[in-house]
């Protein structure tokens, strides 16, 4: 997937947050807001401030006058990736928005799925490569980011974001037609971190190929949550977690009893939750910590962050709910993942070289020209592609 995309930098943290309202309130505070006060509030950066002139994201209807004159209501969130198995809400304006990324923009649609490198830290449990469907910012829990390579290079799931050749080589090797989300699935299968980055090997054997294709899609449709056409995660047997004692309203504490397989917040508990689900790990951190941190750490007085829900939503009690599905599930698939290419023969990068596909093309790694639709530009203005 030779064509990747550095992380977003967002610049300012009130832009993202776990639901819409919060979202919408935090504009209308800052629109309503006097000069001095939208200044301070807007939280200036070398890149944006209230008076940048900037274009408009691709495939988003927002105002692009300067930020200093709006007056009008909230662009519609959209859902964004925040951290590995951390979906929450973004207002997608560029006038907000440090590094938005456009090339991402362009080809997020509802054929897209992007693969995400996770930061390499030395002897740190956890995938290297994760898969989401929506706009990922690319954050990494621990250590450097790594990079967002999306499935296909243009909208409506068009030319494959795939070295040239590298399919028809695939497929003659293993005797079966081998297609994008093929190499995507084996990839989450088999991609382990390294200090040079994720690196996804090749099996000599046929039949280990079909098996790490078929145990990627499986991790892949868990993460995806039931996204492109798939199905909830469920876990097996009928067993799942479920609310036994109310969420306070305001929890500040989340620990784990693992003889009650019980996860508590504050006096509110929830089980049961297995212990593979409670010490999943990305980079070294626990996931059900850092999505827990990231809805009750506390904020600046008197800032845009500061503003939220007044109590704990429902819809957060159903997000928590599912990611301890999804934590569960992923971590009983682990043991695959460890044998899969134990003892294993692997190609030599010389057989990529002998067959033309490497050295990739400096275009692959380029993103694609994608002029189907006009961009505006700042002030109103159309933009030149």
């Amino acid at each position: 997937m030779p064509w990747s995309v550095a992380p977003l930098r967002l610049g300012r943290s009130w832009v993202v947050a776990p639901d819409v309202r919060t979202l919408r309130e935090r504009w209308n505070r800052l629109v309503a807001a006097g000069p001095q006060e939208r200044e301070e509030l807007f939280r200036p950066s070398r890149a944006r401030t209230p008076s940048s002139s900037v274009a408009a994201l691709p495939g988003q209807r927002t105002s692009t006058v300067r930020f200093a004159r709006e007056t009008g209501p909230a662009p519609e969130p959209v859902r964004l990736a925040h951290g590995p198995f951390d979906e929450q809400w973004l207002l997608p304006d560029h006038r907000l928005i440090d590094t938005a990324r456009p090339e991402l923009w362009r080809v997020a649609d509802e054929r897209q799925l992007f693969a995400v490198e996770q930061g390499y830290v030395p002897g740190a449990a956890g995938p290297a490569l994760l898969v989401t469907a929506a706009l990922p910012a690319g954050r990494s829990p621990a250590g450097r980011p790594g990079r967002i390579r999306p499935l296909f290079r243009r909208p409506g799931g068009e030319e494959p974001n795939l070295a040239p050749g590298l399919l028809p080589w695939l497929s003659e090797r293993y005797g079966t037609r081998v297609t994008a989300p093929d190499v995507l699935a084996w990839a989450v299968a088999a991609a382990h971190p390294s200090p040079a980055g994720c690196r996804v090997p090749l099996p000599a054997d046929p039949d280990v190929w079909a098996a790490g294709v078929e145990l990627g899609r499986g991790l892949r449709d868990i993460q995806l949550r039931g996204a492109r056409g798939g199905e909830r995660p469920r876990l097996p047997g009928g067993r799942r977690p479920y609310v036994r004692a109310p969420i306070p309203a305001r929890p500040a504490t989340l620990a784990y009893e693992p003889g009650e397989e019980t996860l508590t917040l504050d006096d509110g508990r929830i089980s049961p939750v297995p212990a593979e689900a409670w010490d999943f790990q990305v980079g070294g951190v626990r996931m059900l910590e850092q999505w827990f941190t990231h809805r009750t750490a506390p904020a600046e007085p008197g800032s845009l962050e500061a503003i939220g829900p007044a109590a704990w939503p429902q819809e957060w009690t159903s997000e928590l709910l599912e990611l301890i599905t999804v934590l569960a599930l992923l971590a009983a698939r682990g043991a695959e993942r460890t044998e899969l290419l134990t003892e294993a023969p692997l190609l030599p990068r010389t057989a990529l070289r002998d067959a033309g596909v490497l050295p990739v093309p400096a275009a692959a790694r380029r993103p694609a020209s994608v002029l189907d639709h006009q961009e505006e530009g700042p002030e109103g203005q159309f933009a030149l592609l």
